[in-house]
């Protein structure tokens, strides 16, 4: 059988950049030379060298996050190149980029959400009406960003103006948010039109750590997960559908990890991320492990998804040419 060329690409120019590289290790080296025959690139030297081997990439195996890879930028290029790649396209990317779109879209799906409010850095900074509203404690984050950048938890009113410019630092827009206490979860979906749910985790950062931060996400033995998650049957049946659901509310394809948060026997979703962290510490090969699927095998699955996904879309230059 011939082998199959992929471009895996890691690295960009986001603030993610040093766990995209990782990602990209971890990949690289999962990846099956007896199936395929991978060369890496990244994104922030290597575009023209991509362009330019366009014709013989057979598929691109994405592992970049934040903007300018998770947000649909480099999906409309490989577009524009023809090349197949694995996730979702480029609408379903940028939706879920966004967290107050991704939230209103959830909301007319009827998922639960923390109650919330939305600023521009052209708004007048209201404490006192945040709090008013919300409560407190309050988590503050920029709308688009990943690993948890830039947001902060926020337990005190005199607190809040730093935490909205540490959140402004990364966006124009910031989302202040009902801080809920509970069980952190995570459901993982794969699938084009036939979706599957996997497993749902179950995260507990240390006591050091009030949520799961970029400290606590990218650091080998600060946070426990475990999967499957220690709930009962009625709710990992409802975090899967919520994962379902906030796939299928969004656009995604190929593949998505959604996060929520257990508060008693209540479920709310916080967001949903198209290209889910690939290194040894992350939570989607985990999911797969735990339904007994293995990491190569995961990524071998994600290839012949993008693959299929490509053939089948009416955007293929091929479809375009008939």
């Amino acid at each position: 059988m011939k082998k199959l060329t992929i471009a895996l690409l890691s690295g960009g120019i986001s603030s993610e950049r040093k766990i995209s590289l990782c990602g990209g290790d971890h990949v690289y080296e999962a990846l099956d030379k007896e199936k395929y025959i991978v060369i890496r690139y990244d994104p922030k030297t290597d575009l023209d060298r991509l362009m330019a081997d366009a014709a013989k990439i057979d598929l691109a195996l994405i592992i970049l996050h934040g903007p300018f890879g998770e947000d649909g930028t480099i999906q409309g290029l490989l577009e524009l190149l023809d090349i197949p790649y694995q996730g979702s396209g480029v609408l379903g990317s940028a939706i879920a980029m966004d967290k107050l779109v991704s939230k209103k879209l959830y909301e007319q799906s009827n998922i639960p959400v923390p109650s919330y409010i939305a600023i521009n850095q052209s708004d007048k900074i209201n404490p006192e009406e945040y709090v008013d509203q919300l409560g407190l404690p309050l988590v503050i984050k920029p709308v688009s960003s990943g690993s948890s950048i830039g947001m902060s938890l926020v337990k005190s009113i005199g607190s809040i103006k730093n935490a909205v410019d540490t959140a402004f630092a990364f966006d124009e827009t910031i989302l202040i948010e009902k801080y809920i206490k509970g069980i952190e979860l995570t459901g993982a979906v794969i699938g084009n039109d036939k979706l599957e749910v996997f497993p749902v985790v179950e995260i507990i950062p240390d006591k050091e750590h009030d949520f799961f931060d970029f400290h606590a996400k990218y650091t080998a033995g600060i946070t426990r997960e475990i999967c499957p998650a220690r709930i009962d049957d009625n709710l990992a049946e409802k975090a899967k559908t919520y994962a379902k659901t906030a796939h299928q509310a969004l656009g995604c394809k190929g593949y998505s990890r959604t996060d929520m948060i257990l508060d008693n026997k209540d479920i709310y979703v916080l967001e949903t991320n198209t290209i889910p962290g690939m290194t040894e510490t992350s939570l989607l090969p985990l999911a797969a492990k735990t339904a007994g699927i293995s990491f190569d095998r995961l990524l071998d699955n994600l290839i012949e998804l993008g693959i299929e996904r490509h053939k089948n879309s009416r955007h293929s230059h091929d479809n375009q040419k008939k």
